[in-house]
């Protein structure tokens, strides 16, 4: 049995560039893991909240890259807080979330994995972003990777971390 959202949490989901097929589907997919992870992560949220997501290429998000972590390539997912929290809940912006469709496509394909999955799984690493965790010590990394796992699990995914553990950035 899938989770519902939160009550009061929306979504606002959009397509800037790239060929990511049928809004609806990707609607569906975003809202499983959403509230996947707010089931499985236990997410404090403020009432009337949201979360943006924004669904691009490659190209755009090099520049969001670029600019923001100084990185000139392109990733998989890129989160931006929203609001602070007030104590453990946070919103009433929870942040934005963007991923890139060249690069998904690609790491998909190199683990053998459904896009579908691997689209849920960085919905889910992007929120937890929003949420302040992180992943720059190997103590963060494990506890992130961890609940990750758990969330994915809940949902039917299997555990992209398998073959390759999340990497803390600062090793």
């Amino acid at each position: 049995m899938t989770e519902a959202l939160p009550e009061g949490l929306s979504i606002d989901l959009s397509v800037e560039a790239g060929d990511w097929g049928e809004e609806g589907q990707l609607r569906s997919i975003a809202e499983r893991a959403v509230a996947a992870a707010f089931s499985v992560g236990d997410l404090d949220v403020a009432d009337n909240s949201e979360v943006s997501l924004l669904f691009t290429d490659d190209a755009a998000i090099r520049k969001l890259n670029a600019q923001w972590r100084d990185k000139d390539k392109p990733t998989n997912v890129l989160s931006f807080p929203g609001s602070d929290p007030d104590g453990d809940v946070y919103g009433p912006l929870l942040g934005d979330i963007v991923i890139a469709r060249e690069t998904v496509c690609r790491e998909a394909d190199d683990m053998g994995i459904e896009v579908s999955d691997h689209i849920s799984h960085l919905i889910v690493h992007g929120l937890l972003h929003l949420f302040d965790y992180d992943h720059q010590e190997e103590d963060e990394a494990d506890l992130m990777e961890s609940l990750e796992k758990a969330i994915l699990a809940s949902i039917d995914i299997a555990d992209p971390y398998a073959e390759r553990p999340l990497v803390a950035d600062g090793r």
